[in-house]
Formats: C-alpha cells, structure tokens, sequence
C-alpha cells in the first residue's frame, strides 16, 4: 500500500496569513490580523439532588453571546473606517449596521472556510500607538459588534 496520497497537501490544516474580508459598502478591507470569530453560550448550574440525596449540577446552556471581531491593519490615508466610526458616533446606527465575511484561502487562494456575519457595526476604532524610538507600522484596531456569526464552509 503505497504512503504518498494522491493530493499530497489533502488534509494539511490551513495556514493562518490567507484570507479575505469583506465588509458591505467598503472598499479597503485589507487587514493584517483578524480574531474573534466565534460565540459561546453562558452555563447555567442546575443543582438538584439525586436519589439517595446525591446532590447534582446539570450544566445547561444559557444565554448564547456573540464575540466580538476585531480587526487589525496598517494606517492608511485612507478614512473609510472611521467615516464608519462616524456613522455610529453620529447616531446614525441604522445605517452603520452591516454584513460582512471572511473566508480562509487554502495554498491556490481558494475559499475553504467562510464566516459571515450580520448587522455589524465598529464599537471601537482605535489609531496607532506612537513612539520616538518606534521602527514599526502604525497600527489601527477596529472592533465589530454583530448580531450572529455563522460558519458556511
């Protein structure tokens, strides 16, 4: 039986650096580092007790949350991030509520895996850290609230 597959990449996990984001309305969607693409639901202890007086804690879900996504990239001129910021900032959250993905590239820049969420908006948008004796990019941070994150792929 022979030990090389077929397709010897099949079944690698993927690598991290490849992926592409897209947020409705915007055009410069180029970031660096993307996290936060998750939920989790809160536990709920149900102590009851048992046969024989045995006390037990059932774990039950509760709440379900939806984490926060944040977004990192490189300062820009580009101001199309906090014209969003602004939306918010202004009172305008109806149209500041967006949809948006993010897909992961296998190693031929192919979607693999693909998370969409909905009626995201920017709670925080934050400028670089500044430093004399810094020798790196400057660095802006964008955190999105929304209201559900689904895995498609």
């Amino acid at each position: 039986m022979p030990l090389v597959k077929k397709n010897p990449i099949e079944g690698d996990p993927l690598v991290g650096f490849q992926y592409e984001v897209a947020i409705d309305g915007l055009k410069n969607t180029y970031f660096t580092e993307v996290s936060g693409l998750g939920s989790e639901s809160e536990v709920i202890d149900h102590k009851v007790v048992g046969p024989g007086g045995a006390e037990v804690i059932r774990k039950i879900p509760g709440r379900l949350k939806w984490g926060d996504i944040t977004l990192k990239r490189g300062l820009t001129a580009n101001m199309e991030l906090w014209e969003w910021r602004a939306e918010v900032v202004d009172g305008k959250l109806d149209k500041a509520r967006r949809g948006g993905t993010i897909k992961m590239l296998d190693r031929n820049h192919t979607p693999i895996a693909e998370w969409t969420f909905v009626a995201g908006w920017p709670s925080n948008l934050s400028g670089p850290t500044l430093g004399a004796d810094a020798n790196e990019v400057a660095v802006e941070e964008l955190t999105i609230v929304h209201e559900g994150i689904k895995r498609k792929t």
